[in-house]
């Protein structure tokens, strides 16, 4: 399931939105603050981001232009009261994809997510390569050479984080929220079974990528040291 962002601070409004997308098999995150919506986008890859503006830490359009900054290519609709043509042209030249007012049609808002959801893999930038790997999101697999295997969704986006962090580490608690969310209930040893496949899994295509615990601090994806 595609997952997204939703920033957004008011509580009711938020749940209307989660409803109606989850209707349309799009799961999302809440966050109702830029500093909180910079932390989940920091540690889940997510497939797109819908953006309030009046939001009580600042404009959204702040979290926007540090995501560029920043080279996050996460596709944006920004959904606002601010409905002038100036407001509107603001949010594009700050990043935005798409640009819808308030009020809205719920099935209009879950279309314009559909289609940020459908532009082509390269240009969301969510299909990385990590050595001889590489994830294609759209089938669902990850490849070695002329190899693949299928990735269950938590998989999935695990494997996204670990190949886009390549060598560095990864905190436990980042790679759980990656692979369910950050409000999804996790089961103590859901992220362990997940990389116990995760491994097997990179073994069966002949990968040279190991899955790494780093003691203390979380875990890795690094190349094998090559035998002597």
């Amino acid at each position: 399931m595609n997952r997204i962002l939703l920033v957004e601070d008011h509580e009711r409004f938020a749940q209307l939105i989660c409803q109606g997308l989850a209707a349309g098999g799009i799961a999302v995150d809440v966050a109702d603050r830029i500093g909180a919506a910079w932390a989940a986008l920091s540690q889940v890859p997510y497939q797109a981001l819908v953006l309030d503006r009046g939001l009580p830490d600042g404009d959204g359009l702040e979290l926007l232009q540090r995501m560029r900054r920043s080279g996050m290519g996460v596709p944006c609709l920004v959904l606002t009261a601010r409905d002038a043509l100036s407001d509107r042209v603001e949010g594009l030249d700050a990043g935005a994809d798409d640009y819808l007012p308030k009020p809205f049609a719920m099935d209009e808002l879950v279309a314009r997510v559909r289609a940020l959801l459908r532009r082509p893999a390269e240009a969301r930038a969510l299909d990385p390569q990590a050595g001889d790997l590489s994830l294609r999101t759209a089938l669902g697999t990850l490849c070695c050479g002329d190899e693949s295997v299928t990735l269950a969704p938590a998989e999935m986006q695990i494997m996204l984080l670990l190949a886009r962090k390549h060598g560095e580490t990864v905190r436990r608690t980042a790679l759980e929220a990656a692979g369910w969310g950050m409000s999804d209930a996790v089961t103590p040893n859901a992220l362990d079974v997940a990389l116990h496949r995760l491994r097997r899994k990179l073994l069966a295509i002949g990968s040279r990528q190991r899955i790494v615990n780093v003691r203390g601090l979380g875990y890795a994806l690094r190349e094998d040291a090559a035998p002597e």
